[in-house]
């Protein structure tokens, strides 16, 4: 065990445990999305449909014309806006007819759909936004506030912040799943890819995808359980 002089135990089996098992996680889920994301953007669907086209032709179908699907310049930012009803698609998924551009517009828009049939894990989500905005804020500053000034309210306090966070990844997780299950079987059914080669690698976008959501989740879980062990060692 390293000496710490404060006794938090930084550098003790269990933090590299809680913080950098997280960490690697993490790391290798944005490896698979970027890998997955460059392999299938370079083949093109065989609908010749853009993301953008997906995504409009998508809502057409599904009945919704609130939503509008708007070009952004923030490679894999994709996301869609239930408080503005916009869908944003980076301009490689927006102008671009791969297999990976439809996929992942069509798992926006699959968004745009639990939000038009009031899916009841989106509403959560949305209702918990808030806090987890105020959570985010407040995390910096009373961690730096309890290691610095060794302020055990503090830390009590950061663990309050992260489980407002875990409660938000924890609800995620359902949404993206959903979403990504509604877009494989629309693209199907709609014709924008084919059986074979190009279901596999919306597939594999989308679940690499996926992963992120499941990273994300592990690492603000380790976070909480290791800023639990540091309060229970200043106890």
């Amino acid at each position: 065990m390293y000496y710490h002089p404060y006794g938090y135990g930084l550098f003790t089996g269990n933090w590299l445990l809680l913080i950098g098992v997280p960490l690697i996680i993490g790391l290798w889920a944005q490896f698979r999305v970027s890998g997955a994301f460059r392999k299938w953007g370079a083949v093109r669907a065989t609908s010749n449909v853009t993301g953008a086209e997906a995504a409009r032709e998508i809502l057409q179908a599904a009945n919704i014309r609130d939503v509008e699907v708007r070009e952004i310049n923030d490679y894999l930012g994709d996301h869609y806006d239930p408080t503005k009803k916009v869908l944003c698609l980076s301009s490689n998924v927006y102008n671009t007819p791969s297999v990976a551009a439809v996929g992942i517009a069509a798992h926006e828009t699959g968004h745009a759909i639990q939000h038009a049939k009031a899916y009841a894990p989106l509403k959560w989500r949305m209702a918990i936004v808030p806090a987890t905005q105020i959570a985010s804020q407040m995390l910096p500053f009373v961690i730096f506030g309890g290691f610095i000034f060794r302020i055990t309210g503090l830390i009590t306090l950061g663990i309050y912040c992260y489980l407002v966070l875990l409660a938000f990844q924890l609800v995620t997780l359902p949404v993206e799943f959903d979403a990504s299950r509604r877009a494989k079987i629309i693209l199907q059914q709609m014709g924008i890819v084919q059986q074979g080669r190009e279901v596999a690698g919306v597939n594999s976008v989308l679940n690499a995808a996926a992963l992120t959501y499941v990273a994300a989740f592990i690492a603000t879980l380790g976070n909480l359980l290791w800023l639990m062990s540091v309060r229970d060692r200043r106890n």
